[in-house]
């Protein structure tokens, strides 16, 4: 009677948790039905620079002036700082003799022309390179290396991010996988894209800007095993407490 009582206690419980999973532990969930608004496509994929991006700008003079330099420093191309040059919250760069520079909300290319075009007002026949340092792509969820994945070009594909984050794990779910953008002009946007059908896929859908936020879902059932276990566990640890004094009165019977 009292293993009866029990069986249906845990089975209640383990109902309530299934009812309860779904809603708590996946992250990102919408009603909406329109997810495929932030589309990707080859023209909108350039990066552009952000308050609090760290940049390398390397300078390149011409030789014979860089040669009358009072350090003698005759490098093609002299990097600002090993470390990067940090674009303030204002958009800003501070950089040697010619001060601060907006570059937030420029491309790579755009930025060094502006740069550029500054030092020719001193330098003869100057060259600048910028490159942004910190471009990275965010995986959570059910890959089996969540964090961050560092990008050193302009964009990455969705099979590229999970493969840096070791793979699926098999709680995933493969058919919604979650792309979270954030677009200077429309605010947050997501996507899904389904990685289980060939013939919906398109290159335009994989593709991947910096600072997106890759999701892998997971599936009904991981989502019901964490429930139940918050359930449970007190039961278990009661169990687990009580074992050896029915050990005892069970000797002693």
């Amino acid at each position: 009677m009292f293993k009866t009582k029990l069986m249906l206690t845990v089975g209640a419980l383990f109902l309530l948790a299934g009812c309860a999973g779904n809603k708590d532990y996946a992250l990102v969930q919408t009603k909406s039905a329109d997810t495929q608004t932030a589309r990707v496509t080859d023209r909108s994929i350039e990066y552009r620079i952000l308050p609090q991006d760290r940049l390398e700008i390397s300078l390149y003079k011409d030789p014979a002036q860089a040669s009358e330099g009072a350090s003698g420093n005759n490098e093609l191309g002299q990097s600002m700082n090993p470390k990067g040059m940090l674009v303030n919250a204002a958009g800003y760069v501070s950089l040697p003799l010619i001060g601060k520079t907006k570059v937030s909300g420029l491309s790579q290319t755009q930025a060094a022309d502006r740069i550029t075009a500054r030092y020719r007002k001193y330098l003869n026949t100057p060259t600048v390179y910028v490159e942004v340092l910190n471009k990275r792509i965010f995986v959570l969820g059910e890959v089996k290396k969540p964090g961050v994945v560092d990008i050193d070009k302009e964009k990455m594909t969705l099979f590229e991010a999970i493969a840096h984050a070791g793979d699926l794990t098999d709680s995933a779910v493969r058919n919604e996988i979650m792309i979270l953008s954030n677009s200077p002009t429309r605010g947050m946007q997501m996507r899904k894209v389904d990685l289980t059908n060939f013939d919906t896929m398109n290159y335009a859908s994989l593709m991947l800007r910096p600072n997106d936020i890759v999701y892998v879902k997971p599936n009904d059932w991981k989502a019901f095993k964490v429930a139940s276990d918050d359930y449970t566990s007190p039961f278990v640890t009661i169990t687990k407490i009580a074992a050896p004094f029915v050990t005892l009165k069970y000797l002693t019977d």
